[in-house]
């Protein structure tokens, strides 16, 4: 869910961002890529990541059973993730697509406008993921997209109004 606030990477203090994070929910299914560490990295992402999430951010981290898309997989593998909290002092919570999207537009970070991470998230999924239904991502994405013409103005349209 877009339920993730960011003053940083995709939005800043006075402008937060959207981002998405996983929410606790045993009967759903989420699409994803998941990265594998081995040896010396373990530790070391291991550190960095309870910091930033579990210390810093108030995520809960929860071992969940992965299924990869390749064919040889024959088994579910276990995946560390992080599920975002409401005690996380970033956590916005829900709020209509709509509002989601005008958010979206006028946040922008150090990694970029909030607007491509949507964009792009969207393109991901229809990509890698095609079998998955997103409507929360494709409704901010839809919402997104007819916001836009309003706030694009050419001579052309000053002169029609």
């Amino acid at each position: 869910r877009f339920w993730q606030g960011d003053t940083f990477h995709r939005g800043s203090e006075r402008a937060p961002g959207r981002v998405v994070t996983l929410l606790e929910d045993c009967g759903a299914c989420t699409w994803g890529v998941a990265y594998e560490v081995r040896g010396e990295q373990i530790a070391a992402s291991l550190q960095y990541l309870n910091m930033r999430e579990a210390v810093l951010g108030g995520y809960d981290t929860k071992l969940v059973k992965f299924h990869p898309q390749e064919k040889d997989a024959e088994e579910p593998i276990l995946a560390l993730v992080y599920i975002a909290t409401p005690q996380n002092p970033s956590y916005l919570g829900p709020a209509s697509e709509e509002d989601i999207a005008a958010q979206i537009i006028v946040s922008s970070g150090c990694a970029g406008h909030n607007i491509e991470y949507l964009l792009r998230l969207a393109d991901f999924m229809r990509y890698f993921c095609p079998q998955a239904e997103d409507k929360h991502l494709f409704s901010i994405e839809e919402a997104l997209i007819s916001i836009l013409p309003c706030l694009y103005y050419t001579e052309e349209s000053l002169e029609e109004t």
